[in-house]
């Protein structure tokens, strides 16, 4: 469930992600009325029950902790638009759905009786891969990631996956069990182990590197469970090592109801552009296929990549100004250490979405859908140096522009710092999204606008839906964009795999 009870809660951490969702709440009623003009007082009484139902409390003598937890200005106003909502569930509920527990229970008890192909993402992240799946109507059955925030964005976002089985911890610690998290036969394992030790070029195994280990466990997970298939997404640089993860997949054997299988794999560098994501980001994917099934099947993953290829080739490209339309203009924060507040110049966590228009691209990410919100649409601090830099560069100019040569901070760097500084160019997809945006976003600066891009403008780049809404702190919603496969590009993937289950 999204909520635990407050009198369950103990750590520190438990109690910030509980706050949070309290005021996101709390934000969804207040931005509610004022886009329907309801200025009216809110009717105060007795709403326990929806308390009850939320998740936030278990009986009636728990408020008095939760007033006390969360203080009493705030507590007075959840209570206020927990009584709106009592009042206007009909309208609301399609609002607020995913901060109550019995609503996401309802959905979850539907999900469970689907005859839907069953997933299970390790390194989940955000969910960027795994939702691709989704709405292909996959089902996951197990998302694990170690960073926190990640799985509360992905817990808030998948409400009819029960939180058990959405597990923070680091795979080495949950591997060997992972039999007890999964009670049944899965048809995909994907995910994106972290490889970080390519720098060393003269050793034989690259691949064997420490600092890869966790891939090692992503195969030992896939020994375990073995799933039909498995796909495998990771960066450019692993290109180096590809050959030698063909032979470990090789070496990859399964045992299930006393029957031994292993796989045959093949790899291909894919660009998210292709599958008509708004941006380029090539991503090297790997497709493993249990033996019976290519059999069966009369397939291989040479055979799935050509017919990827060969659906790319009839989807139309789009570009950043794609990406970029039907969304409110914004001016970028101009005070330090003020991107957690809001604004209605410099945006807003959740806001109002002010255009009911939508061009190909959105619609396509929108999967057609009317979405009255927009999240996390937000411009960051800039400098007064950097704000002057911003301004003076046109679409397509780098660090290394005459027009800022007399101010630029790192001139005799140019060399190594070309593109700290890049106007975005409007009319071809954007460049790569990544999670260093989260230092700083000199690197994909407005084309129009005298700022940054905002990591709502990122993710959909990366061609997130509008309603996916990254929690946890300002610049970790960055990380979290920044890290993600591009969900139209997993949906392309996925279309193709789903065939032949």
């Amino acid at each position: 469930m999204i909520f635990t009870p407050i009198t369950n809660i103990n750590e520190k951490k438990d109690k910030q992600f509980f706050k949070e969702l309290i005021n996101i709440y709390i934000d969804f009623v207040n931005k509610y009325r004022k886009k329907y003009n309801l200025n009216d007082s809110i009717k105060i009484f007795d709403c326990t029950d929806e308390l009850i139902n939320i998740g936030v409390i278990e009986q009636k003598k728990d408020i008095t902790d939760l007033k006390d937890f969360l203080g009493n200005k705030t507590f007075q106003e959840f209570i206020e638009s927990v009584c709106f909502y009592k009042e206007n569930k009909n309208d609301l509920k399609n609002i607020l759905y995913k901060l109550s527990n019995t609503e996401r229970l309802k959905l979850q008890q539907k999900k469970e009786l689907a005859n839907e192909p069953t997933l299970i993402d390790l390194f989940c992240g955000a969910g960027g891969l795994s939702l691709g799946f989704i709405q292909n109507n996959f089902k996951i059955e197990l998302a694990n990631d170690i960073e926190e925030v990640c799985i509360n964005t992905y817990k808030y976002n998948h409400p009819d996956t029960p939180s058990k089985k959405i597990i923070l911890g680091d795979l080495k610690k949950i591997v060997d069990n992972i039999d007890q998290f999964v009670s049944k036969d899965i048809d995909v394992i994907i995910g994106g182990p972290p490889c970080q030790g390519f720098s060393s070029a003269n050793q034989q195994r690259i691949i064997d590197d420490p600092r890869n280990q966790l891939y090692k466990y992503f195969l030992k997970a896939v020994e375990k469970i073995a799933p039909k298939f498995v796909v495998m997404e990771n960066v450019r640089g692993m290109l180096k090592v590809a050959d030698q993860v063909i032979e470990d997949f090789k070496k990859v054997k399964s045992s299930k109801n006393n029957i031994d299988y292993h796989y045959t794999v093949s790899y291909k560098l894919l660009n998210s552009k292709d599958f008509g994501v708004a941006q380029s980001r090539e991503r090297l994917i790997y497709i493993a296929i249990r033996n019976d099934v290519v059999d069966k099947k009369n397939i291989s993953p040479k055979s799935l990549f050509e017919e990827i290829e060969l659906n790319c080739k009839k989807i139309d490209g789009f570009n950043l100004s794609d990406a970029l339309e039907f969304i409110k203009p914004l001016e970028a924060q101009r005070e330090k250490n003020k991107n957690e507040i809001d604004s209605d110049i410099s945006g807003k966590k959740i806001d109002i979405n002010e255009f009911g228009n939508n061009n190909d691209y959105l619609s396509l990410i929108n999967m057609n859908r009317s979405i009255p919100f927009i999240f996390n649409h937000k411009a960051r601090y800039v400098s007064d140096l950097n704000y002057e830099i911003y301004r003076r560069l046109d679409p397509g100019n780098d660090a290394t522009n005459e027009k800022i040569s007399d101010i630029m901070p790192y001139s005799h760097r140019n060399h190594i710092f070309k593109d700290k500084y890049f106007k975005l160019i409007p009319d071809k997809p954007c460049r790569t999204i990544t999670a260093h945006l989260r230092m700083d976003c000199h690197s994909h600066i407005h084309p129009y606008q005298i700022r940054s891009i905002t990591p709502r403008e990122a993710a959909r780049i990366q061609s997130f839906p509008d309603d996916y809404f990254f929690l946890g702190a300002y610049l970790k919603t960055y990380m979290q964009i920044g890290n993600a496969v591009p969900p139209l590009m997993s949906r392309g993937i996925s279309s193709v795999i789903k065939k032949y289950l």
